[in-house]
């Protein structure tokens, strides 16, 4: 009888070993998978059960939550949600998350470790610490500017703090309220699909995710890289361009919008923008160094993220001469973000040094608590410092006395460059317009902003002049409020 007594003792340990080695299967090796399987509705149950964290402007909130009282309890609430969609992005319990609220969703949502001294005792009570906060750079009033100037023109502004990095403003036109997208049901999958549908894309970020041609805005880089290449050594010195151009191994004769042009100075082309001085001294700078300073700006890097993705900017690195010229006065093949812009005129800001962009300045815990802050860093010298210098009057002069004199400024300098960007089939297109510019306080040593500014549906009347018309008013604006001290 005892024998039988311990079979039966040994087979109970068997059953009770064979127990826990599946609940150990089960909690660890397969518990990814359980969680991950769509008809598990726990995760998602669990996630909108508290308050999601706030992304904050100027120290306050403009996102929230509500309770709904539905199975997912708490949806996104946003304040002003199309000024500031371009920041945040949207949270969707349908269509999950874009931007920042993608970028720091760990955070927000209060499933990061930074969140807790002991995030073990999280995960063993099966619970999770209130979402935190993320501290964007973004200035009120200077978003506020850039989207009343666009006033739902299509278009895009981005500002950045030279010396640092930091975004101050990032507007795309037209926006759209993330709060549309915040719950579920017919009316959020309503929303999505007008949404989507739309041939404005309101969705789309233009100041990150779209590349336009810079047009003449570009000429910086290439006036940049004759400096710096010893192509030209006196900025004011004749340049013997005859107007028209003809471009190199072709009968196309390259015209200039502006007047005055033939055998002008690399000073007064930037200053009057002089399409074919800019193209000349392109082609002497050579593929191979304007390739190289494109690539000092930031043209053709790989992984920017601010903390989002910005789409590629481009400059071909295989061309021929005759597109090479076209290249150097930012047409052919030449792409750029809206951002990508506002660091080519943050770059001569900043004495030549070229500032890694980037939107957070830090996460914290409900409590305010530091969790995480923002990473400035360097991208390298774009220029010579000598070189900036010498692109600082330049662009100074297009304000003072130059194609860009809607951006002036009473009691601040202030440096810009126009552009009118060409495209469509045969250029049928109505001209984008650009500014890029930078400002300082009179007697501050440090610019204070940089700002590009893009008008998809500009008119144009001629030339370069549209971007003085159309977007040098709206770069003031921003720049105004960036001089102008936080309330």
């Amino acid at each position: 009888m005892i024998r039988y007594i311990r079979w039966c003792a040994y087979f109970c340990a068997l059953l009770l070993v064979a127990l826990l080695v599946n609940l150990a299967r089960v909690q660890v090796w397969e518990s990814a998978a359980y969680g991950a399987n769509p008809a598990n509705k726990r995760p998602a149950i669990e996630r909108y059960a508290k308050p999601r964290g706030d992304i904050l402007v100027d120290g306050r909130p403009v996102t929230g939550s509500r309770d709904s009282g539905q199975v997912l309890r708490y949806e996104r609430t946003y304040t002003n949600g199309p000024l500031y969609a371009p920041v945040t992005g949207f949270s969707s319990q349908t269509y999950g998350t874009s931007f920042v609220e993608r970028a720091e969703d760990a955070v927000l949502s209060g499933t990061d470790p930074g969140l807790s001294a002991f995030p073990l005792w999280y995960d063993l009570a099966r619970g999770r610490p209130a979402g935190g906060n993320a501290a964007t750079t973004v200035r009120s009033g200077m978003q506020l500017a850039a989207y009343a100037g666009l006033a739902g023109k299509r278009g895009a502004v981005a500002a950045v703090e030279p010396a640092t990095g930091r975004i101050l403003a990032l507007v795309s036109s037209p926006s759209y309220d993330p709060a549309e997208l915040s719950g579920t049901g017919a009316r959020v999958k309503d929303a999505w699909a007008r949404l989507n549908a739309d041939p404005a894309k309101p969705m789309l970020n233009r100041a990150l995710r779209e590349t336009y041609p810079p047009g003449s805005t570009f000429k910086i880089v290439t006036a940049a890289a004759a400096l710096d290449e010893g192509v030209v050594t006196d900025v004011d010195a004749p340049t013997r361009t005859p107007d028209p151009y003809p471009l190199p191994g072709t009968s196309t004769l390259l015209p200039n919008a502006a007047t005055g042009c033939e055998d002008a100075s690399m000073a007064d082309a930037v200053q009057w923008s002089c399409n074919t001085v800019m193209a000349k001294i392109g082609v002497q700078v050579g593929l191979r160094a304007m390739v190289e300073a494109a690539g000092r700006f930031g043209f053709n890097g790989q992984g920017l993220r601010v903390p989002s993705w910005v789409s590629r900017s481009n400059f071909d690195t295989d061309m021929s001469q005759d597109q090479l010229a076209l290249s150097s006065i930012g047409q052919f093949n030449t792409k750029a973000t809206p951002l990508q812009m506002a660091m080519v005129a943050a770059a001569v800001a900043n004495g030549g040094e070229l500032k890694s962009p980037y939107l957070v300045e830090g996460t914290t815990q409900d409590d305010g608590s530091p969790v995480r802050r923002g990473d400035q860093r360097s991208l390298g010298r774009a220029m010579n410092p000598a070189t900036a210098l010498r692109m600082q009057d330049l662009m100074v002069k297009v304000v003072e006395n130059g194609t860009g004199r809607n951006a002036a400024i009473p009691g601040a300098v202030v440096g810009g460059k126009t552009g009118t960007a060409q495209h469509g089939v045969g250029n049928a297109g109505t001209p984008y317009a650009w500014f890029i510019s930078w400002a300082k306080a009179e007697g501050s040593p440090l610019p204070a902003v940089a700002v590009a500014v893009v008008v998809e549906d500009a008119a144009a009347d001629r030339g370069d002049i549209s971007g003085n018309s159309a977007a040098a008013p709206i770069a003031r604006a921003v720049m105004q409020a960036a001089l102008t001290p936080n309330p």
